[in-house]
């Protein structure tokens, strides 16, 4: 059934061999005009495809002079009659057929767009940015978007299928400021106050869990100003969804179904379940990250008993001082010259490690080293047994006093030389659960002080056998929380929430939050925890994330219509801008501008 009212109807890249004999009418931009002499080509496009529409003088002069008129990007209405090609473009889903026009309606015409709408053209990316309208036309990103509804599209179906209320939650909410900072909107009615724009629904949805709502979900968006990077942006989607009366393992199972059915239904990819799990402390061990890529492996191993005492200065002083050995074994990797060594050497080091030390085993089984003549023979054996490094093999080493810095540079080291060594498989698509997480972590407060801070957010459950540890050793304390990983990024997390009061009021009190402050910032959820709060816990994907990773895009960027720059403007609408006075003081808020420096008149 055609989803047009005019059953004539078709979009361009949907027409094939079946619609041949088949009068049809296609609306679209000129991708491309050909004059052939007698015959005239356009190339139309719309968010479909391509197919190609043919124009004959010999059959009508009138509308072959006015098909030499079309140039690119005109939009256009063509009918006629779907024919056999007779040179065959297997390049296209439309190859096999075009139109033998016989009537064209020009809508509009255009003017030369600032850059070729097209796949192939090297175009800046501010300008496209700039022109993201256009932009957009290009066929790579109309299929991202497409890509991008389907996967809401099965979410929602998926899980209303699961019993779950798509259930939507405020814009306008407090400022509770945890994590990144908050996006802060004026309000009029209320001078000097503000609302915030929601970082994540959190305490929304769990509050929806206290007012018998036993399964949310919600594709919502939510606000963080913070920097910036390939899969980031100030404002961004979720998948978000809570359930009541479950322990981890029930939200695990659910959202199992829902990545095994959204992969097949948009990518008809098999996911096996269940999907793998990973402690934290073993992904950090293995990969040295919480989000560990598993399609390639380059696994750390610790070399600290090994080299214990060796008299290598630069190991001996990690070990003394309580840290450690680690390293990487590249299969291969011999073939790497001393300059491509040198620049592992610099990258490694902007992940505040003072260096790298390697040894490689060319295929004759000669040793070739930057710390051998400071090792014994049979310790520099012994290293090599342990990386099991053999005939062609590259072995790169961190030393550092601090075991977690050398576990991150190595979990970066591995995952740059397997871009280098072009180790990473395409179209594979490897899951896997990170549990088990540190429920603290150590940072800095405003002033410099060393302070606890929760590594999820303070309404997250600890494991129940280490509830004893809050007054004893927080900073061992594990909790009830787990990351969804896809190839090396995390598309989403979530925990078991705190659901009593007395654990509550612990982990407020490990937090170093005084009553007031509790009172300020959580007031609203501690009162309502007094009316019987249920056991519950979910999740939030990353929907811009995972569309990304779905459609084999390098950024978020090309899954987002109208998204921001590194600074967080918009190229296109010239925004964040000035307002005028008057909206100023309807909100009573006075501006204080810094003047921009006249460099003519400094001189």
């Amino acid at each position: 059934m055609s989803i047009f009212l005019n059953p004539q109807r078709h979009y361009c890249g949907s027409l094939r061999e079946e619609h041949i004999g088949q009068r049809v009418t296609v609306c679209g931009w000129c991708a491309r005009m050909r004059d052939l002499g007698g015959l005239i080509f356009i190339d139309l496009r719309d968010r479909e495809g391509i197919v190609q529409c043919i124009f004959d003088e010999a059959d009508n002069k009138e509308l072959f002079d006015l098909a030499f008129t079309v140039r690119s990007e005109y939009t256009l209405k063509i009918e006629g009659v779907v024919r056999q090609r007779s040179s065959i473009n297997d390049k296209i889903p439309t190859g096999r057929i075009e139109i033998l026009a016989d009537s064209l309606e020009i809508y509009e015409k255009a003017d030369t767009p600032p850059f070729e709408i097209s796949d192939e053209a090297t175009v800046n990316d501010a300008l496209r940015l700039k022109y993201r309208y256009l932009d957009l036309r290009r066929p790579s990103l109309q299929k991202s978007l497409a890509l991008r509804h389907k996967i809401a599209h099965v979410a929602r179906q998926y899980f209303d299928e699961q019993g779950f209320l798509e259930i939507e939650t405020p814009m306008l909410t407090k400022s509770t400021p945890e994590g990144a900072r908050d996006y802060l909107v004026p309000s009029r009615v209320h001078p000097g106050e503000f609302y915030a724009l929601p970082q994540s629904p959190q305490q929304y949805k769990q509050l929806l869990m206290l007012s018998g709502f036993d399964r949310y979900i919600q594709i919502v968006r939510c606000f963080r100003d913070e920097d910036l990077r390939a899969d980031r942006q100030p404002e961004f989607t979720q998948i978000d969804l809570e359930m009541s009366f479950v322990d981890q393992e029930d939200v695990m199972a659910v959202n199992e179904g829902f990545l095994q059915r959204v992969f097949k239904e948009v990518l008809d990819v098999d996911i096996t379940l269940p999907i793998q799990r990973m402690p934290y402390q073993e992904a950090m061990e293995r990969f040295g990250s919480d989000k560990p890529d598993l399609r390639f492996g380059y696994e750390i191993f610790d070399l600290s008993e090994t080299v214990k005492s060796c008299g290598f200065g630069v190991f001996d002083g990690a070990l003394e001082q309580g840290g450690t050995v680690r390293g990487i074994k590249i299969e291969g990797g011999a073939k790497f010259s001393r300059k491509e060594i040198d620049s592992l050497t610099e990258f490694v080091k902007t992940y505040r490690v003072k260096g790298l030390a390697w040894a490689k085993v060319n295929e004759n089984g000669e040793l070739s080293s930057s710390f051998a003549k400071f090792l014994k023979p049979e310790t520099m054996e012994a290293l090599l047994e342990k990386a099991g490094a053999g005939k062609g093999d590259l072995v790169l080493i961190v030393a550092d006093a601090d075991t977690e810095t050398a576990l991150n540079a190595l979990g970066m080291l591995r995952c740059e030389v397997a871009r280098r060594m072009d180790a990473i498989p395409e179209g594979v698509y490897k899951l896997l659960w990170v549990t088990d997480f540190p429920l603290f972590e150590y940072g800095e407060d405003d002033e410099g002080k060393k302070r606890l801070y929760a590594k999820h957010h303070p309404f997250t459950a600890p494991k129940d056998e280490d509830l004893p540890l809050f007054e004893t050793n927080p900073i061992a304390m594990r909790a009830k929380a787990y990351d969804i990983v896809l190839n090396g990024t995390e598309l989403g997390g979530g925990s078991i929430r705190i659901h009593r009061s007395d654990v509550q009021q612990r982990m407020f009190k490990a937090l170093g939050f005084e009553e007031a402050d509790i009172q300020e910032r959580f007031g609203h959820m501690i009162e309502a925890f007094r009316y019987g709060a249920p056991p519950h816990g979910g999740l939030a994907y990353g929907l811009d994330r995972l569309c990304m990773l779905m459609a084999g895009a390098p950024s978020i960027r090309d899954v987002i219509a109208f998204p921001k720059v590194q600074n967080a403007s918009d190229l296109m609408m010239a925004c964040p801008d000035v307002v005028d006075d008057k909206q100023l003081d309807d909100l009573s808020i006075a501006v204080t501008r810094m003047e921009q420096s006249d460099p003519e008149a400094e001189q």
